[in-house]
């Protein structure tokens, strides 16, 4: 290389340097309010996580797309990988920088613990709230346990040696015997395996399903263009204009529908708007359905992304549930929470219920907007609760936001939470036909792969969960050996 280009390009460097301080400069001062924030008012040392989470939202109000290619240029970019370590990694990159540009370094390099340090403190959170991980692999793997797992231990067991790491228990079905069943089970199936295998309780919140139906024939299926009559109470009503109709099992969604506003049934397969409103009686007309059209049926769920309902995220029902999770579980999945102050009101609820003496690990399930938009605030004010992760619920989430919305958010959902080292659980519709079925799907294959970005892995149960257990257990493990969340690690390849 002659002087002439020596000189040409550290001339380039030393404008990368300058504008990489004052980036630096930027996040560091408008995160410092947001940390304070974050704090909550409390008189504490900033947690490493938490500050981190508020450099990495401060970072990415930039738009540093072009910095990025002029990096790259150089060989110094790793500005794309850096939820876990945003300062650590702007330090190096400034330093690398400096020396190219024969310029005195303006701090110091941090050392290999300093730079991975996010690293460990996520698989340290995903420890602390899923239990050791198994030695082929860092991604747990969830189940959820159906009505027939408290009949005998043998089903529970199967599983646990398939695989699976943590058993999830919905309390919006069955009850305390059945969950004290199921939870016993999974004890003792831990000690035969001599693995760490948690139980997750998942408290129903205001869930809104249909109750009763009724149709024109058993047979029938919903279009396009057919209306449905929701009656907050009483026996569903049908007439000759709306041959369908449902009762639903919160009678305030009713009630405060608007005309126009949306609403979508069975985690979006159908949408609908609202047409006409009575007292106690809404008619909605479907606009969208899957070509076969929609089955209208008990128990299914319904979203209403244009509603404020205004409703607390904790019912009487989960109430009276909470002694049982109290008693049984390791975590407890918060449904419908979507601000820090609910945290605070589950809190309250279990300290009645006699928890003082210990702390239920919590997973928050994002769900809906508000709790998208909330979710830095409510994982600073988790965090200092104890063992906490958020659960990407992609069943209501596509159903509030759209699922043209949904591949994205959940992307973001994983940087956020990374950069705040919180575990993340990847949920609802993974390896559904495998799990139905016996078989999957190639796309089925394709999320499960990619699932392998967050610390856990949700099933839904099925005939087939045993074998979807063992093939996502495989396919995790291999998958492991390829990425850590967004960073290829460079096995050796050797299919060529």
């Amino acid at each position: 290389m002659n002087s002439q280009d020596f000189r040409r390009e550290a001339l380039q460097a030393s404008a990368l340097l300058d504008e990489l301080l004052a980036l630096r400069a930027a996040v560091v001062e408008a995160a410092t309010p947001l940390i304070a924030g974050f704090a909550g008012g409390e008189d504490v040392p900033a947690d490493p996580a938490v500050a981190n989470l508020a450099h990495y939202l401060c970072l990415r109000h930039h738009d540093i797309r072009p910095l990025q290619r002029r990096l790259m240029c150089l060989g110094l970019s790793s500005l794309g990988r850096l939820e876990g370590r945003v300062l650590p990694t702007l330090d190096a990159v400034i330093v690398a920088l400096a020396a190219l540009a024969g310029r005195e370094k303006p701090l110091a390099m941090p050392s290999e613990a300093e730079f991975f340090d996010g690293e460990t403190r996520l698989e340290d959170a995903s420890a602390a709230l899923f239990g050791k991980p198994p030695a082929n692999r860092r991604t747990r793997i969830m189940v959820t346990l159906p009505s027939e797992a408290a009949d005998g231990p043998d089903f529970i067991l199967d599983l646990a040696r398939r695989g699976m790491d943590v058993a999830r228990i919905n309390c919006a079905h069955d009850g305390p015997d059945a969950w004290r069943a199921m939870a016993g089970f999974v004890r003792a199936a831990a000690k035969v395996t001599g693995r760490d295998i948690t139980v997750l309780m998942d408290i129903a919140g205001p869930k809104i399903r249909t109750a009763a139906v009724a149709l024109p024939d058993k047979k029938a299926r919903l279009q396009a263009g057919d209306r449905i009559r929701l009656v907050a109470s009483g026996v569903p009503r049908t007439c000759a204009e709306v041959v369908y109709s449902a009762g639903v099992s919160l009678p305030e969604m009713v009630t405060r529908l608007s005309v126009g506003d949306r609403v979508r049934y069975d985690d979006g397969k159908l949408e609908a708007v609202v047409e006409s409103l009575e007292d106690g009686e809404a008619v909605i007309r479907v606009e969208k359905t899957k070509a076969r059209g929609s089955k209208l049926k008990p128990e299914k769920g319904i979203n209403l992304p244009d509603t404020a309902l205004g409703l607390s995220p904790l019912t009487a029902k989960d109430e009276t549930d909470l002694v049982t999770v109290i008693e049984c579980a390791d975590m407890i999945g918060y449904s419908f929470v979507s601000r820090p102050e609910d945290i605070d009101l589950l809190d309250g609820m279990l300290e009645r219920h006699g928890m003082a003496d210990r702390t239920l690990g919590l997973i928050a399930k994002i769900e809906q907007p508000a709790a998208v938009r909330n979710l830095p605030a409510l994982i600073a004010r988790a965090r200092r609760r104890g063992p906490f992760g958020v659960m990407i619920a992609r069943g209501d989430l596509a159903a509030e936001i759209g699922f043209e919305r949904l591949a994205e958010m959940q992307e973001e959902i994983l940087w956020i939470s990374e950069a705040a080292s919180v575990p993340a659980v990847w949920a609802t519709q993974v390896l559904e036909d495998l799990v139905r079925e016996g078989i999957p799907t190639r796309g089925e294959m394709t999320d499960a792969a990619m699932a392998a970005r967050a610390e856990c892995v949700m099933l839904n149960k099925g005939p087939a969960v045993g074998q979807a257990v063992e093939l996502l257990d495989r396919l995790l493990a291999r998958m492991d050996e390829h990425m850590f969340k967004k960073t290829p690690t460079l096995r050796a390849l050797k299919s060529w």
